[in-house]
């Protein structure tokens, strides 16, 4: 497979400087199951053409699977032929200084926009033409694209997926090279590689300044992540947050998952306590940040889900750990609607983004086993703050993820912490998470409750 990138813009050999790579050199990167040769076709001050040759060994691809499912089809496999998440990793690794801005030679090139043409040859699109036009004229690219006939000797077996693409813009080569890097494995529909939370993190760098208002955002968001309504859910919330907030000169924002697991983390930083169990841990984002508070002698992650627990073993890296910090802790599976032994003799409890997955009729058995059976001496609750929702939807009755039962505004969130306090004597006091908003608050709201 093929990627040629043109600059027509003079002098067109500053493409070089922002790529890194020597005009009169081939160079060649390891890229998995194959390699990556770099080399120039075309230099002059007029014209300069760089090429990304991806040459795959399909042996490879099928012996080093692991389970993937396009790998294993051993005898009719397009992967070694076609543009895909393998060209992604390419680029990354290939001009990984331009893709994410870096000049040293000529750092002043990096922000202006230089007359651009890519050729892709050659690019599975799953969708065809109109998917390749929904994805790239919203950002200004000119497009012409060749589709392939399934069998040139046989006409009426139609066309393939298959396209010779070109696209035009004038544009910087970061932004450039950005699109590309995301938008590959979304033509495709496909990745080689397993697909975790931190693609969310590749995806909200790779796609800053660009995705958060490109009206298929969603599409791109959910194939990229191939279709893990979790991890779309979770990538199109954060998005929502950040795409209103002011731009403070050129400072990363933080998502909004991670404002508030820092807060809770923070919480319990400043309390006396040496164990602490959360209820519905996940992938093990906040086990995460507690393995480095010291104070904590037993942490524990419960989760009904198996396959959580089991992304979050992957997380913590329970199988390298040394032996003084795996005793520190440990992972269950169960629910914390049930009375379960396990669950007690805990000094702190932590319910980040939880509740509000139950039916409204199902917290009085999380209050019961919560406050009245396991009674550790703080609970720290996070839960989304419904009046915040109007910031981005003028449907009220729109939910910020489609698994939510509910969502409380702050004067129902407050209620209800009054009626723990009534029914099972914790004092509390609540905080709000995320940037505040005059009239509508933040996005999130966090209790912490005391017992009395």
């Amino acid at each position: 497979m093929l990627l040629t990138i043109t600059n027509l813009r003079y002098p067109a050999t500053d493409l070089s400087f922002l790529l890194h790579k020597h005009p009169a050199k081939v160079q060649s990167v390891e890229v998995v199951n194959g390699k990556a040769h770099v080399f120039y076709p075309e230099v002059s001050e007029e014209k300069c053409t760089c090429a990304i040759l991806l040459d795959m060994d399909p042996v490879g691809l099928v012996r080093n699977s692991d389970g993937n499912s396009f790998a294993l089809d051993q005898y009719v496999n397009d992967r070694p032929y076609v543009a895909s998440s393998f060209m992604a990793s390419a680029i990354s690794k290939g001009f990984s200084s331009a893709l994410n801005g870096n000049c040293k030679a000529r750092p002043e090139l990096v922000d202006i926009p230089l007359q651009l043409e890519v050729k892709l040859s050659v690019l599975s699109i799953r969708g065809g033409e109109p998917i390749l036009q929904q994805l790239f004229e919203p950002l200004g690219y000119e497009i012409s694209a060749i589709q392939h006939p399934l069998d040139p000797h046989f006409p009426e077996w139609g066309n393939s997926r298959y396209f010779t693409v070109t696209l035009k813009h004038t544009i910087t080569l970061q932004a450039l090279l950005s699109h590309l890097y995301v938008l590959i494995p979304v033509m495709d529909n496909e990745k080689h590689y397993w697909v975790n939370e931190d693609e969310i993190t590749k995806l909200m760098n790779k796609g800053k300044g660009w995705l958060e208002a490109h009206p298929a955002r969603e599409l791109i968001v959910r194939r990229y992540l191939r279709n893990q309504h979790k991890l779309s859910n979770e990538a199109l919330a954060a998005m929502t947050v950040l795409e209103d907030a002011p731009v403070v000169e050129k400072e990363p924002k933080q998502r909004l998952h991670d404002v508030r697991l820092q807060a809770v983390s923070d919480e319990i930083a400043r309390l006396p306590v040496t164990s602490i169990i959360d209820l519905g841990c996940g992938e093990g984002r906040l086990l995460k940040l507690l393995l480095e508070n010291k104070q904590l002698q037993r942490i524990t992650g419960m989760d009904v889900s198996a396959y959580s627990l089991e992304i979050a073993a992957r997380r913590l890296k329970l199988d390298k750990m040394i032996d003084s910090q795996r005793k520190r802790i440990n992972l269950l599976q169960g629910s914390l609607l049930y009375r379960d032994k396990r669950l007690q003799g805990y000094d702190v409890a932590t319910m980040v983004e939880v509740i509000e997955h139950l039916d409204e009729d199902r917290l009085t058995a999380l209050e019961k086993n919560v406050f009245n059976e396991i009674q550790p001496s703080t609970v720290v609750l996070t839960t989304p703050n419904k009046e915040w929702n109007s910031t981005f939807t003028e449907d009220e009755n729109k939910m910020r993820h489609a698994d939510h039962r509910f969502e409380w505004t702050r004067a129902e969130f407050q209620a209800w912490c009054e009626h723990i306090r009534d029914a099972y004597k914790y004092t509390y006091d609540i905080k709000p998470l995320g940037e505040e908003i005059e009239a509508v608050g933040a996005p999130s709201q966090m209790a912490i409750f005391s017992k009395q």
